[in-house]
Order: structure tokens, then C-alpha cells, then sequence
């Protein structure tokens, strides 16, 4: 290569740095010195400030090679050139800068600061953190898993962003004794949650906190002072069946197993069962189920397919006062209803034959007394016997009428082949 021609390093440094190194540079440590013999350094280095806040810096040289003086010197931030009314210079070897109302941060590693000589290389360069202390945590709800560990969540303050990287620890202690603990499994349940493992005392208080910190601050949330017997939930009831109840087109039987991670426990259970059908995304909650494994749903309709969820309450372990956490949902179970054989109303209805009495009345006192019955009693088993007898008596009755009126499934009436009388 000719003596004083420019290598191949001395020409890429004419080019303007590229961005994605610079994002980079408070992440792997901001350069104190450019490349060549001379060293620059910029004052304050990595200050952190609030939002709104002023920043005065500047970006000394040391050393005299051509190119290094203030008057060549230039700033950008994030990658992008500062304006050149933002700068003065102060001798020949300092440049200074203003900013004035700073945003918070683009990164929460810092936004970028550098200083560059005229044929852009970088001299120095300083992260800026500027942002918000932590607010106090808050809303924090805690749960165990079949008694054997404790998952909480918890809300990060009222805004949430400090625009700063904030480290947020869920500490924990047993209310009368005992040291503090950290939880170590953070991001279990989303981005504000820990797990608590194993190694946790029953029949015995804890006391529950959060502590909030970053650059410019740190806040601590109330304490939650719980019991595990007392934030107990389970996984879904397994092995949910959905079956058809005989010929009856407007029912469906819903069956059940208790969790057994709880069978070893003393506790009451309660159920809530929910259905739809299958076009539609509104369910329908079914709470009087109680701590049965069984129920029975009514009022639906013929032909249709429902899917239906379950899901489990445990409480009173061990005598706990408290209500329960319910679990989740059990994944959705298919079935559908029989298709009802009953003629179409345009295609001609029952009629009474002359001279017996009209069923009209007791069909409607029927239908309002079962109907509170449902809405009072649904799952129960003495409801849905005499609902069953009822509902069986009426349509063998309704089937023997279509036959002696010789009413065809389509609803038309059928001749009758019988003498004259």
C-alpha cells in the first residue's frame, strides 16, 4: 500500500457510524476514545435525570491532531444529529451542549450521547437515564396450588413506565417469626408475577410485599398478610362427560371428577358449570351446582350442540373460613341435544276433540310451576325426576294424539281409512 494513503480503517471512519452499534453502546459500555491518538471525555458521565429536566455537557479533547479541535467537533443522540444551535464552544478543545426538557428514555439501557470528530468517528460518548422513580406497588393477589406452593401478581404503580429498567422483588416472611425471603422465579404468570415453589409453612401467617427500584429511586408496597389455607385453588375437574338424557330433546347431563390433587384434604368443593352453543361466544353460568359431581341442564335447544366447561371451588380446608379461589376452567366438552319430533306450527297444530276440555290452562300452569322450579333448584335431583316423568307423560301423550288424529310427521293430516260412522 503507498505510504499516506488512508487504509481501510481510516476510510470506513469517514463514514457516519451506523445505528444499530450505536443503540448498542450502553449496553456493552459507551467509548471513552476514538480511534487515533487522540482522547476525549464527556462531563457529567451517564447522569440519570428526570423527565423534564435540563442537561449541560460537554465533550473535552485532549491532544491537538487536525480534525480534533472544538470547532470539528458535532453531538447525537440515539444515532441522530443534534442540531448545531444546541452546541457552543468554550475553548478549542471543548464543545458544549444544552438540552433542555428531556423525554424519558427511548431504551430503558439509556439513550446514547456521543461526541464525534469532523470525519465522524466517535471520540466519547455517555448514557442519559432519564425518567421516573418507581411508584408503590399495589393490587397484589396471591394463590397456592393444591397447597404446595404460592404464585402472586401484582400491579407496578399507577403509570407503570418510569421509562428506567426498575427491578421489582416479591419479599415474604411468616408474620411472627422468621427472616425475610426473595422469590427467585419471577415472569411465571406475566410480567408482574413470581412462584414461590415449595418450603412453605401451613396453619401460619405471611406477610407479603413487593419493593420497587431503579436510578432514581425505590417504593414498597402495603403488606398482604394471608394464610395458604386460605388462597387455595386446583386445577379444572377432570374427565367432564356430556351425554344426552334419553329422548328428551331440551336436556343434557353433565358429569364430573373431583380434583384429585385435594383428595387427601378435608375441604368442601363448589362447582359452577357454564354452556353455549356452538355459534355463539356468550355463556350462560350455571352457580347453584353446590359441591355435586353431577347436573343436569334443562331449557335447551332441540338439535342444537353445546359445549360445556367446569370448574372447581375449594374451600373450608382444614376448617378455613375464607371462600376459595376458583380454578380454571376445564377445556370445553362437546354434545348436542335429540332433534325435536314435534310437527311445526305452520304445518297445523293439536286440536282438542269435541267435547273434551282444553289443556291449555294446566299446560301453562305446568310450564310457569316447572319453569321457577328450574330457575330455583337447578341441579336438583328431586326437580328433574318429576321433571323427567312429566316431560315423558307428555310427549307419549302428544305422540298417541298424532296418531289417532292422523298427524303425519310433516304436520299434514293423514285420511282416515277407517268405516263411516
Amino acid at each position: 500500500m503507498p505510504a499516506g494513503s488512508p487504509g481501510p480503517a481510516a476510510q470506513s471512519a469517514r463514514r457516519p457510524p451506523p445505528l444499530l452499534p450505536l443503540l448498542l453502546l450502553c449496553v456493552l459500555g459507551a467509548p471513552r476514545a476514538g480511534s487515533g491518538a487522540h482522547t476525549a471525555v464527556i462531563s457529567p458521565q451517564d447522569p440519570t435525570l428526570l423527565i423534564g429536566s435540563s442537561l449541560q455537557a460537554t465533550c473535552s479533547v485532549h491532544g491537538d491532531p487536525p480534525g480534533a479541535t472544538a470547532e470539528g467537533l458535532y453531538w447525537t443522540l440515539n444515532g441522530r444529529r443534534l442540531a448545531p444551535e444546541l452546541s457552543r464552544v468554550l475553548n478549542a478543545s471543548t464543545l458544549a451542549l444544552a438540552l433542555a426538557n428531556l423525554n424519558g428514555s427511548r431504551q430503558q439501557s439509556g439513550d446514547n450521547l456521543v461526541c464525534h470528530a469532523r470525519d465522524g468517528s466517535i471520540l466519547a460518548g455517555s448514557c442519559l437515564y432519564v425518567g421516573l422513580p418507581p411508584e408503590k406497588p399495589f393490587n397484589i393477589s396471591c394463590w397456592s396450588k393444591n397447597m404446595k406452593d404460592l404464585t402472586c401478581r401484582w400491579t407496578p404503580g399507577a403509570h407503570g413506565e418510569t421509562f428506567l429498567h426498575t427491578n421489582y422483588s416479591l419479599k415474604y416472611k411468616l408474620r411472627w417469626y422468621g427472616q425475610d425471603n426473595t422469590c427467585e422465579e419471577y415472569h411465571t404468570v406475566g410480567p408482574h408475577s413470581c412462584h414461590i415453589p415449595k418450603d412453605l409453612a401451613l396453619f401460619t401467617p405471611y406477610e407479603i410485599w413487593v419493593e420497587a427500584t431503579n436510578r432514581l429511586g425505590s417504593a414498597r408496597s402495603d403488606v398482604l398478610t394471608l394464610d395458604i389455607l386460605d388462597v387455595v385453588t386446583t386445577d379444572p375437574p377432570p374427565d367432564v362427560h356430556v351425554s344426552r338424557v334419553g329422548g328428551l330433546e331440551d336436556q343434557l347431563s353433565v358429569r364430573w371428577v373431583s380434583p384429585p390433587a385435594l383428595k387427601d384434604f378435608l375441604f368442601q368443593a363448589k362447582y359452577q358449570i357454564r354452556y353455549r352453543v356452538e355459534d355463539s361466544v356468550d355463556w350462560k353460568v350455571v352457580d347453584d351446582v353446590s359441591n355435586q359431581t353431577s347436573c343436569r341442564l334443562a331449557g335447551l335447544k332441540p338439535g342444537t350442540v353445546y359445549f360445556v366447561q367446569v370448574r372447581c371451588n375449594p374451600f373450608g380446608i382444614y376448617g378455613s373460613k375464607k371462600a376459595g379461589i376458583w380454578s380454571e376452567w376445564s377445556h370445553p366438552t362437546a354434545a348436542s341435544t335429540p332433534r325435536s319430533e314435534r310437527p311445526g306450527l305452520g304445518g297445523g297444530a293439536c286440536e282438542p276433540r269435541g267435547g273434551e276440555p282444553s289443556s291449555g290452562p294446566v299446560r301453562r300452569e305446568l310450564k310457569q310451576f316447572l319453569g321457577w322450579l328450574k330457575k330455583h333448584a337447578y341441579c336438583s335431583n328431586l326437580s328433574f325426576r318429576l321433571y323427567d316423568q312429566w316431560r315423558a307423560w307428555m310427549q307419549k301423550s302428544h305422540k298417541t294424539r298424532n296418531q289417532d288424529e292422523g298427524i303425519l310427521p310433516s304436520g299434514r293430516r293423514g285420511t282416515a281409512r277407517g268405516p263411516a260412522r
